[in-house]
């Protein structure tokens, strides 16, 4: 059985190949995430060496990145507005994916858990990305964290 990070881990591989391919092929970026073996071998490890997802865990982790990806504009204008320097066309794709896939967990999951979104959204920019980007990744989140919480306490004022 796969963890809720190892699905993200998928759930970022397929949202980084949405965005770089536009959200072309589709159904060739799904059928990507079948292969866990060769997955590890580029580099992507998993909690477990020997995991094995479910048809169920990678169908779960596509629909996430798909449902990240489709969100992303409203993503967008949000993580344009909290980034200092740097819009999110300048951002490297890996950090620009997990940053929209957080919003999308934080903003749009009526039954996520926002600062475990952070937590793992900068989990996953130390394993994927550059040196600067899990404080980058984690400044703007901690952001959009405050207006989430801020949002939820006003909705049961």
């Amino acid at each position: 059985m796969a963890s809720p990070r190892d699905i993200r881990k998928l759930a970022l591989l397929a949202l980084y190949q949405l965005d770089s391919r536009a959200g072309d092929d589709a159904e060739a970026i799904r059928e990507s995430l079948d292969d866990v073996l060769t997955l590890e071998e580029e580099g992507l490890s998993f909690s477990d060496i020997k995991l094995d997802f479910t048809a169920g865990e990678r169908d779960k982790a596509f629909a996430l990145a798909s449902k990240a990806y489709a969100h992303r504009e409203i993503a967008d204008v949000e993580l344009n507005e909290l980034s200092v320097d740097w819009t999110v066309t300048r951002m490297p794709v890996v950090d620009r994916s997990i940053l929209r896939m957080a919003h999308y967990e934080m903003t749009a999951m009526p039954d996520s858990k926002p600062k475990a979104a952070v937590n793992e959204a900068v989990e996953l920019a130390k394993a994927f990305s550059t040196k600067n980007s899990p404080g980058f990744v984690n400044g703007i989140l901690d952001k959009v964290l405050k207006r989430v919480l801020a949002k939820a306490n006003a909705a049961t004022e």
